[in-house]
């Protein structure tokens, strides 16, 4: 079974409605039934932190949405460690001529050491490690 990395970009767009990109993510969504999603519990900061200003309602779901992305069978969060912290620092020091986050930077070395190609995302910053993004522009 394929196994594709899930970026903070395809969390927000699947759970945002008003998202620009939320009607092509769900569409993708569909196609990827066969596959196995990973992403990081970084990641999963980053999408809690986007909607953190969303008010009481949209922070208590988003919660919800997180908790469910954690207990889902086909979905592997990978746990933060002070390992993947130096890994995504590390890479973050020797890019300094690129405008990677350090988040960014954790879930590329995750997908390096778990052989992971394809990602979900629009970043082109994982273009230029060599990854293959699956939410392109039109």
């Amino acid at each position: 079974m394929k196994t594709i990395f899930a970026d903070t970009f395809y969390w927000v767009a699947s759970i945002n409605p008003a998202d620009n990109w939320h009607n092509r993510v769900l569409e993708i969504t569909k196609t990827l039934q066969r596959a196995n999603l990973v992403t990081t519990e970084e990641v999963l900061v980053e999408v809690l932190t986007f909607f953190s200003t969303y008010g009481y309602q949209m922070r208590q779901r988003i919660v919800k949405l997180v908790e469910g992305i954690i207990i889902n069978p086909n979905v592997r969060v990978i746990q933060q460690t002070h390992e993947s912290f130096m890994d995504g620092l590390n890479l973050y020091k020797n890019r300094p001529d690129k405008g990677y986050s350090l988040t960014d930077c954790i879930s590329m070395q995750t997908m390096r050491q778990l052989d992971i190609i394809e990602v979900l995302t629009n970043d082109k910053h994982f273009t230029q490690e060599g990854f293959i993004i699956l939410l392109q522009e039109e």
